[in-house]
């Protein structure tokens, strides 16, 4: 019995390998919805993510408007996604939770440190990632959309976000409508340092990774280009982005004290 029972054990730690190691972005789905009642079973098996202090800076806004949804994807520039998707929710960090919990007890809290903003933003990517793995396991696809960011006040507006909240991203969830090949990941030597960091072996672990993509790139069954990883990153990089977020995000309550 206690030999079955770690096979199972085993078979179960690589089911989970597997899973988390077969992630792609899912864009296109099947118009299919995902029930009110599993949405709140992904969501409640996501909030078991740490959180710093237990704060639980987050919120999730469902939205399950057409109107809405057809409003979010233009403005997030992510028009097939959210209208297709089994369920479009915008995961936002949330501070105006704590503010209240702040009143309750005759205090008012400093919502408005980098500290708190950094909190925040690890709290609801976190508790994401959770959902993520939560939703791929049940059979879905998922996408992170950062694209709520290209248009944060208007989305603020169109979701009724108080101040003290500000959407981080957007994750579709569905029925795939596409397949993908896995994205080769950077080398393990190149994430992990031991006892300090070591810029040096980039040098020689970047060229590499660079073939590694430049192959994907090129062969994968859609999308086929011409680049790498290191040439990506640097056209990706070499201007500021979404320069607007600091003004807004000061906006919402967040003036980096």
């Amino acid at each position: 019995m206690i030999l079955s029972d770690t096979i199972r054990g085993k078979e179960l730690i690589h089911l989970i390998f597997d899973l988390l190691s077969s992630h792609t972005s899912i864009r296109r789905y099947k118009n299919k919805e995902i029930s009110n009642e599993e949405i709140r079973k992904l969501i409640s098996v996501a909030q078991h993510a740490a959180s710093s202090h237990f704060v639980q800076a987050y919120s999730v806004i469902w939205v399950t408007d057409q109107q809405a949804k057809e409003k979010l994807g233009l403005l997030s520039k992510n028009k097939i996604q959210m209208e297709t998707a089994g369920a479009v929710l915008v995961c936002c960090v949330d501070f105006q939770r704590l503010h209240i919990a702040g009143l309750m007890n005759d205090t008012k809290i400093v919502a408005d440190s980098a500290e708190n903003v950094l909190v925040g933003t690890a709290d609801v990517a976190i508790f994401a990632q959770n959902l993520a793995i939560a939703a791929e396991s049940n059979g879905y696809g998922i996408c992170y959309i950062g694209g709520v960011r290209n248009n944060p006040a208007e989305i603020s507006e169109l979701l009724d976000l108080p101040d003290r909240v500000f959407p981080a991203f957007a994750m579709t969830i569905g029925v795939p409508d596409e397949k993908h090949e896995v994205k080769p990941r950077l080398p393990v030597e190149a994430i992990l340092h031991e006892n300090g960091y070591d810029s040096d072996k980039y040098h020689t672990l970047l060229p590499a990774y660079d073939k590694t993509m430049e192959n994907y790139y090129a062969t994968r069954e859609s999308n086929q280009k011409s680049t790498n990883w290191t040439k990506s990153m640097a056209d990706f990089l070499k201007v500021p982005r979404r320069t607007h977020m600091k003004d807004f995000l000061a906006s919402r309550g967040f003036t980096w004290k």
